[in-house]
């Protein structure tokens, strides 16, 4: 349970309703709507309190009485605050949740009118599991699944066209308990990790019993007008703009980026923060992002599932409320061509029950010993599983924004900073197969010497890379906006306990031949140092020189995300998540089909929106104007006037009767290939056509779409242009 999350009975004296209405301290309503913190002694027992809290600290299993007794305690709090309904809000592999809504109201067998919940629907419920993602795991026909409550997120209230429902986190699994969703396999991941984490922390000191990952999402988002949004089909269809020229004013003048905030987006802002903040969503940071009408909001950290649970709610939530203020929410990662497109960076790191942030350096040997065992090992997990970080940011959106010279690159590696890369570099120099006790002093003291000097700001930001430390975490800045965060933290959690999981057996292995303790973990440390230096780098991911250094280097770029998921089919990754009891074989290929089968719908709905628009609206404008230029120049041939005279119309009729014969033919080509793709029974060989022969037609036929934009009279152009949009 997050440490962030209270609920006060007043606030400065006054009551709940009172301090609403008299003060905007966000104090006074922060986790309102949340069933935690002293809510929780408020409506359940005691015994049914301290089984949760056994469940939330420890993972113990909470007995059916004590299930019965927060269910009842539950539905009090709700129904105090005008509850009627409740439901299990699950997280299906679709890319959005889902809830279905059941009320407290029933009748009993004599007739009478009861309300009532108790440990049964609160533990479990049955929603139809056919039509979500499944990846041939399920038959349609086979319509059972389940969804299960996850303790160790808290119940809340969404207020929604004036009814007010009772949201319980869970996950969602099929009849024969394989996971359909993105929370069961991150439970799994935290669990791992934990473990393998407090092993390894154990050899440094005996009282960390619990190591927990934290997130902190940063949200990028566009806002668009709603009458504007609404007038593009494509954005309504794809969450991107197919076609449209970019402005002679974009983002090259670098005055939108931490500008003032436009009067009705601030509105917007200040709706969606009130409402978060009764949700316990710890929102602290809001401002212009680089993009004309590019925003983003950052929350403190929290614990990796209520992280998770957190983002996507908030995601909803905005969306929501933007149609309140007139406006459209976009969170794909690319909606506009020519300005920055908008990632969701992971600040990730790792916290023990005693207080000490494992990706910090400390103030003492044994705390800057701790944070360089988890520091190299976090290199060394990148170094060695970077596709699998690659493939779980993998998406037709993200594809169009990573390596656009604005984002990180396909290409994964780890930027540490020149401090860190010497003190890595110390290690390795020092540390031999005759490094032996009175080295491991030195060693010791030479680095609680200099490590302590690497406070936050010390740690310069590489905005270039993917992957990089921050002084106290590291960001994994490739993440797209619209992904679910559970989905690479999932991933990362898993490599990280991975090699944890290694680290301690080949440690163990020294220990057992007699090497001590801390000398046998430095050994280990500089051979993983020697290992990933592959992986680190400290300069330009932007640059071209990279890529061919990254190539040398035995680097993967992948461009394509049919290409980055390839990874999850190999044997090794199986057993990766085997191993850690993350996924089994039937899990990770549906993963997989339903990764590669959103690709295919995504960029199937791309091209039958971009022919749309380019047959049905764009070449018939551009026919009605190059039919005005004709009859111009007819016009002037009538008057006798000399052909130099109208040579400028000629001009353009020629460029536009260019234009509108290269798009139908490259729109009919696409169509075609499409048709082709369609036939394909094979996912791969559809997701592998698709990418490569359909959507390698958009920016041929966008070129001449846009090159019209220019010519045709801004009076018949059909569409909302860029400037109109953005400004």
């Amino acid at each position: 349970m997050s440490s962030f999350r209270y609920e006060p009975t007043e606030c400065n004296g006054h009551s709940w309703e009172s301090a609403n209405n008299n003060s905007r301290k966000i104090t006074c309503f922060f986790g309102k709507r949340v069933f935690s913190g002293q809510v929780l002694e408020q409506y359940l027992n005691s015994s049914a309190y301290d089984s949760l809290m056994a469940f939330i600290n420890a993972g113990k299993k909470i007995d059916r009485n004590s299930a019965d007794q927060i269910a009842t305690g539950m539905k009090t709090w709700a129904e105090e605050q005008g509850v009627t309904h409740y439901s299990h809000w699950f997280q299906p592999l679709n890319g959005v949740t889902a809830e279905k809504h059941d009320s407290f109201f029933t009748l009993k067998s004599d007739g009478t009118p009861i309300e009532i919940f108790d440990g049964s629907a609160l533990i479990q419920q049955e929603p139809d599991a056919s039509s979500f993602p499944n990846g041939g795991i399920r038959a349609t026909f086979e319509a059972r699944g389940y969804t299960a409550w996850d303790p160790s997120s808290p119940a809340f209230i969404v207020e929604y066209a004036q009814s007010k429902t009772l949201c319980i986190p869970t996950i969602f699994i099929a009849y024969n308990g394989e996971s359909l969703d993105y929370k069961g396999p991150l439970l799994k991941s935290i669990d791992a990790l934990n473990k393998a984490a407090v092993d390894v922390c154990n050899y440094i000191d005996s009282t960390i019993t619990k190591v927990t990952a934290t997130l902190g999402w940063e949200q990028e988002y566009f806002l668009i007008d709603e009458d504007k949004s609404n007038a593009r089909p494509d954005l309504l269809m794809c969450g991107r703009t197919v076609i449209g020229h970019a402005p002679a004013k974009g983002q090259q003048m670098e005055d939108h980026y931490f500008a003032s905030i436009p009067e009705k987006i601030f509105a917007f802002m200040q709706d969606f923060e009130q409402e978060a903040y009764k949700l316990g969503i710890p929102l602290r940071t809001r401002h212009n992002e680089v993009a004309p009408s590019q925003f983003e909001c950052a929350p403190m950290f929290e614990e990796v599932n209520i992280a998770v649970d957190h983002n996507i709610l908030l995601m909803d939530l905005m969306k929501k409320t933007a149609k309140r203020h007139k406006l459209m929410v976009l969170f794909h990662e690319k909606p506009f061509a020519g300005v920055n497109g908008s990632g969701k960076h992971n600040n990730w790191s790792l916290r023990t029950n005693t207080g000490i942030n494992l990706m910090s350096p400390g103030k003492t040997p044994q705390t800057n010993l701790l944070f360089l065992i988890f520091f190299i090992n976090t290199i060394k997990a990148v170094n060695d599983h970077a596709n699998l970080l690659r493939a779980a940011i993998a998406s037709a959106g993200n594809d169009y924004r990573l390596g656009g010279h604005e984002a990180p690159p396909a290409i994964i590696s780890v930027f540490i900073g020149k401090h860190l890369s010497q003190v890595l570099n110390r290690i390795q120099e020092k540390v031999n197969y005759d490094f032996n006790e009175q080295d491991e002093a030195v060693l010791k003291l030479d680095l609680h010497k200099h490590i302590p000097e690497l406070m936050v700001d010390n740690t310069d930001r590489n905005r270039t890379s993917p992957f990089a430390f921050t002084g106290n975490k590291f960001e994994f800045r490739a993440v797209g906006s619209s992904a679910n965060c559970a989905g690479p933290m999932s991933t990362l959690n898993a490599i990280i306990a991975d090699t944890l999981i290694a680290f301690k057996e080949e440690v163990d292995s020294l220990i057992e031949n007699g090497t001590k303790t801390q000398i046998a973990v430095f050994q280990v440390l500089s051979n993983y140092i020697k290992s990933s230096r592959k992986i680190l780098f400290d300069g330009d991911n932007y640059s071209k020189q990279w890529v061919e250094e990254a190539d040398k280097r035995g680097l993967d770029n992948f461009i394509h995300t049919p290409e980055a998921l390839e990874v999850l089919l190999k044997p090794e990754t199986l057993r990766l998540f085997e191993r850690l009891n993350i996924f089994n074989k039937r899990e990770l290929t549906a993963r997989y089909e339903i990764a590669l089968n959103e690709y295919v719908k995504k960029l199937q709905i791309e091209a039958r929106t971009l022919g749309y628009l380019s047959i049905n609206h764009i070449l018939p404008v551009a026919i009605t104007y190059q039919n005005t230029l004709i009859n111009n120049v007819q016009g002037l041939k009538e008057l006798d006037f000399e052909t130099s005279t109208y040579q400028a119309q000629l001009h353009l009729i020629q460029l536009t009767s260019e234009h509108i014969q290269s798009i139908r033919k490259l729109v009919e080509a696409m169509t075609d290939a499409r048709k082709v793709a369609n036939k394909l029974t094979d996912i791969r060989e559809k997701a592998f056509a698709y990418c490569d022969t359909v959507k390698e037609k958009f920016d041929k036929i966008r070129y001449h779409v846009d090159k019209l934009e220019l010519i045709v009279d801004d009076s018949l152009w059909p569409l909302p242009k860029y400037r109109e949009m953005l400004f």
